[in-house]
């Protein structure tokens, strides 16, 4: 582990077989509207940063059919090795080129800095204490005129509503457990900022919205990913002492019960910016 590296990612959420379930469930939540936010055109090279299972990277490649080339670079071993087993296992074993490697440190040749028509990261960002840092990298594997396009929180930005029994207990914590690790959990918010000060222009910001109410096909899912990323936050917080595990449990109980409501809402918006790299 180099200098860098040894500031790179704490991910709070861990890597247990109820993390792999939640991220794909996540998968198929929001990579539809990401994909539109992305606009993507034929034939390009895309880097994509933080894959994690690799399913929006597949998708990515499915988009730009034969003439794309797409690189998945993701830190655990474990992903990685789930990334390739869900691409086999959906006839898809070469679409993708899957690299086990660290954002800090992107496991790419000497010829291919400086080639890739776009760098993509997704709820990357506010998982690394550095992340102006994982911006110059991925501004540096694009070619002039390339572009890099960043997905990502702003944990001050969520409402569920009517406000669960002991969510505001829980969701504090949530977003301390961040801050403990050095790392931002309103790192959305910044997102145009971090663009500008790695040196991209034309700078663009938008939303994908990643909400929804009771009766809505998709509501049930949003508040499961929701209960799951909390619990798998659960060891961070009671390790640091942010909540005593009784505390802890009327929150999750409390968001088992306002799934249930029938005038359950959640209101929140992913951060998304996208910058140029100049020539």
């Amino acid at each position: 582990m180099n200098d860098d590296m040894s500031g790179a990612s704490e991910y709070i959420h861990g890597n247990s077989p109820e993390e792999q379930h939640r991220l794909s469930l996540l998968n198929d939540i929001l990579n539809e509207s990401c994909l539109k936010e992305l606009n993507l055109q034929s034939a390009e090279k895309v880097l994509d940063v933080g894959c994690g299972l690799g399913q929006f990277t597949r998708l990515i490649a499915r988009t730009m059919g034969r003439d794309g080339q797409v690189v998945g670079v993701e830190r655990e071993r474990d992903q990685i090795l789930q990334a390739q087993r869900l691409a086999d296992s959906s006839g898809e074993p070469e679409l993708v080129e899957f690299r086990q490697g660290d954002a800090l440190d992107l496991p790419l040749s000497d010829a291919e800095w400086g080639t890739f028509d776009i760098a993509h990261a997704r709820f990357l960002l506010e998982h690394v204490p550095r992340p102006a840092l994982v911006i110059e990298h991925m501004v540096s594997s694009v070619r002039p005129g390339g572009r890099v396009f960043v997905i990502d929180d702003d944990h001050g930005d969520f409402r569920p509503w009517p406000e669960p029994q002991g969510f505001q207990a829980l969701w504090h914590a949530y977003v301390r457990s961040y801050e403990m690790l050095g790392n931002d959990p309103y790192v959305g918010r910044r997102l145009v900022s971090l663009l500008r000060e790695g040196g991209l222009t034309s700078i663009r910001n938008s939303c994908v919205f990643f909400g929804g109410c009771a009766g809505n096909e998709r509501f049930q899912a949003i508040a499961d990913n929701l209960i799951g990323a909390l619990a798998g936050a659960k060891q961070a917080i009671l390790s640091g002492e942010l909540l005593d595990e009784e505390v802890f449990q009327v929150g999750l109980d409390g968001l088992e019960q306002w799934k249930a409501d029938p005038s359950a809402a959640l209101w929140y918006s992913a951060c998304c910016a996208e910058g140029i790299v100049p020539t």
